[in-house]
């Protein structure tokens, strides 16, 4: 049975001519239940009613119940009788231009193989939880399409970006704004000798990592194998369940924001107490504004009302060392939130949380001085370089340790399972 190569053309199911700045919408996962309900009212197009189809059923309904992932294939399925969706006649990629402000990031639109996701050419950093694996699981079966693409980064591939530049000086077939004022922009890319030109190329890469998108990659796999044994002696290795929904950009121009962290407590120690405890590792220097780092080991304190700069004194772990240990958000944990604040599990402690540099430092003054937070982390963003290290050496990285800004709109293009 033949293997597919890592990158395919799809039979993409994307919005019809005009309608696309109805329909995009939100990641499903960046908003709660009340979030998307209230961003899809007047919105009868919105793929909300596909992705987070909960917000058509009564306030409170279990969005892993059953009856969600019904109501989201009925959406879907509607849509694509009344021609508000419309599926590609013949296998093709699409260039997916995402612009926020002064940043633009220009990739391909990809069927990306499974085979080569479960093999580790497609790279992991991260753990993936079973419920959220489920859920989309029963997603991808109920409305028989990858509705949310996965993120995926690539090392620059000068004939690909030769393609990609040329794509782009034809009409788009729809650029609409989303979330944040972020502008979606799609092209087709359908000419055979470039389809053949992208294929062979990534045929040549050793690996691919994954960005953003861990669960919707595990979820396509496990959706994969019950189609295979669901089909049994009609599966021929080559439908399109084989591949998931991707989008994959260069790594150049891709964006990681910070992820910070703030805490509930100081773990019974009075603010003086913790700051003496940080000094034993750090250097530490109150600063007037903001301690926003600015490089690899400087971190950010926000407490009791002011803000200090810390660079550690102490001999921290190297790349080459340990991919993971080596981590700016490592050193924080090491140092200070296991062994100062006692915060040893970031998945399972309720004392911390997260918060996305989007958001901005600000963010984290308001959630301490509001008194939910007791102190505020400020970090330097992860580097892809250390993303994919860490993913060459097979390890994974600690929770909430990358945040990637712009992200990609559910809606802008599907992958159906048949």
């Amino acid at each position: 049975m033949p293997k597919l190569p890592l990158f395919t053309p799809i039979c993409g199911i994307r919005p019809a001519p005009g309608k696309a700045q109805e329909i995009i919408a939100p990641p499903y996962d960046v908003m709660d239940s009340d979030e998307a309900r209230e961003f899809a009212k007047g919105k009868p197009l919105s793929f909300l009613h596909v992705s987070k189809a909960e917000i058509d059923l009564p306030p409170g309904t279990d969005v892993h119940a059953e009856a969600v992932y019904q109501k989201a294939a009925e959406n879907f399925e509607r849509m694509l009788a009344q021609g508000l969706l419309i599926r590609e006649a013949k296998p093709c990629f699409y260039v997916y231009r995402l612009q926020m402000g002064a940043h633009i990031q220009t990739g391909l639109v990809v069927g990306a193989c499974v085979d080569d996701y479960d093999a580790n050419r497609i790279r992991k950093h991260e753990f993936t939880r079973p419920v959220k694996e489920d859920d989309r699981v029963n997603q991808i079966k109920y409305v028989k399409a990858q509705t949310g693409p996965g993120l995926i980064a690539y090392k620059q591939i000068a004939e690909v970006d030769a393609i990609i530049k040329r794509t782009v000086k034809n009409a788009p077939e729809f650029s609409a704004t989303g979330q944040g004022g972020v502008i979606h922009t799609l092209w087709l890319l359908s000419d055979a000798a470039d389809i053949k030109a992208i294929v062979e190329a990534f045929e040549r890469q050793k690996a691919v990592y994954i960005a953003d998108g861990h669960h919707r990659s595990a979820a396509a796999s496990r959706v994969k194998k019950m189609m295979v044994a669901e089909r049994g002696s009609a599966h021929t290795g080559t439908e399109p369940y084989n591949t998931y929904l991707a989008v994959a950009y260069p790594v150049s121009e891709m964006k990681i924001w910070d992820y910070n962290r703030v805490v509930k407590d100081l773990n019974g120690l009075a603010p003086e107490q913790f700051l003496a405890k940080v000094k034993e590792s750090f250097e530490v220097k109150e600063v007037n504004g903001q301690a926003k780092p600015a490089a690899r080991r400087e971190f950010g304190l926000y407490l009791g009302g002011k803000w200090y700069a810390l660079k550690p004194m102490v001999k921290t772990p190297s790349g080459a060392e340990d991919p993971v240990r080596a981590l700016d958000v490592s050193v924080l944990s090491d140092l200070v939130l296991d062994k100062i604040l006692g915060i040893r599990d970031l998945r399972k402690s309720d004392r911390v949380d997260f918060v996305g540099g989007i958001r901005g430092l600000g963010e984290l003054e308001r959630r301490v001085n509001s008194g939910e937070m007791a102190a505020a982390f400020a970090l330097f963003a992860t580097s892809l370089e250390e993303l994919i290290a860490v993913a060459d050496d097979n390890q994974v990285m600690p929770p909430k340790s990358t945040w990637f800004e712009p992200k990609l709109a559910d809606g802008v293009v599907s992958n159906p399972l048949l």
